[in-house]
């Protein structure tokens, strides 16, 4: 059989190959994490949002989306510059190995050059056309992110907790964006987003641990012996959606929102504790497949309780009384 028939019969469709191939554009979806860098972006709005209703100004003004393009473009770039320092890990893990700084469709000094552009061009923008604390902290958590977080994934199980740090920052942006200085009702919004990430990340890691392992990724769900994996990982969990509770409620004690808000946010947190306690049941057998549906599931719940719990700060914040 000639290598046309065989991939005519592979392809009844007749879909080319080239047309199948990844476009341009879905690889810089690819490279800049458009999922994770649009989690950013709602997270810095809420906190943009809150501050300007703090000011006693009309939220989303032109300044505050000029804020959130720059926010967004070093976003990307971090996220370009985290995957040319993890395109050998990521070509060993199953979840990975097709991004396009692995597969070569984006070349190293293409990846770098954009990663660093972004970075830079959009930290100088905040710095200029917002104010000098935005911009500086933006560089701050692109800086961390890439340059701290990014290598310390290889060497210590305690890059989830240092990475936690400029993941929590971008509420933290927004305030000073909107603010222009770092108050404590933005530092309430980082602690919401530091605590929210453990449940999530814990999660995660033991729904891929096998690939995080085969890529060299160094996590509470990839140490030995399984057993403690499995402790480690569920105890971390646990101890972050209890606390979750208390810390969700210091925007309400600081006057940021209200007791309706308190109320929703007590409700949610209490449903994202018990997905964690389900998810606990991995200790009854951690080599057991079936633990991968209890961890897919707290990692859903973590995905719809923030944009529940952002929400419902929004609608009861100071100054509006939606409910």
């Amino acid at each position: 059989m000639s290598a046309a028939t065989t991939t005519a019969a592979s392809n009844p469709a007749g879909v080319s190959a080239s047309a199948a191939a990844p476009s341009l554009l879905s690889d810089y979806a690819t490279l800049f994490k458009f999922r994770v860098s649009t989690m950013v972006l709602i997270t810095a709005a809420a906190g943009l949002y809150l501050g300007d209703l703090q000011s006693g100004i009309s939220p989303f003004h032109a300044g505050s989306l000029s804020a959130l393009i720059g926010i967004a473009i070093v976003t990307c770039g971090s996220s370009a510059l985290n995957q040319v320092l993890e395109r050998r890990s990521d070509a060993r893990m199953v979840r990975t190995a097709g991004r396009p700084m692995v597969t070569g469709r984006i070349g190293l000094a293409h990846g770098l050059l954009l990663g660093f552009a972004a970075v830079f061009l959009g930290s100088l923008w905040l710095a200029y056309d917002t104010n000098l604390l935005t911009g500086t902290l933006t560089l701050l958590t692109a800086t961390s992110y890439v340059a701290i977080y990014t290598p310390l994934k290889r060497i210590s199980t305690l890059n989830t907790f240092i990475g936690a740090f400029p993941g929590a920052l971008p509420p933290l942006i927004g305030w000073t964006a909107a603010r222009g200085m770092i108050e404590w009702p933005g530092v309430a919004l980082f602690a919401v987003l530091f605590v929210w990430q453990f449940p999530h990340f814990m999660a995660i890691g033991w729904m891929y641990r096998d690939d995080y392992r085969h890529g060299g990724i160094r996590l509470a769900a990839t140490q030995q012996p399984l057993s403690w994996a499995a402790r480690s990982t569920v105890f971390q969990a646990l101890f972050y959606a209890v606390l979750m509770l208390p810390v969700s409620l210091w925007t309400t004690w600081l006057g940021v929102t209200g007791i309706p808000y308190a109320i929703a946010a007590t409700v949610l947190g209490l449903v994202y504790l018990a997905y964690t306690v389900r998810f606990a049941r991995i200790l009854r057998d951690p080599s057991d497949p079936g633990t991968r549906t209890d961890a897919r599931n707290l990692l859903k719940a973590s995905v719809i309780y923030l944009p529940l719990l952002l929400a419902a700060m929004i609608l009861n914040a100071r100054g509006r009384v939606w409910f």
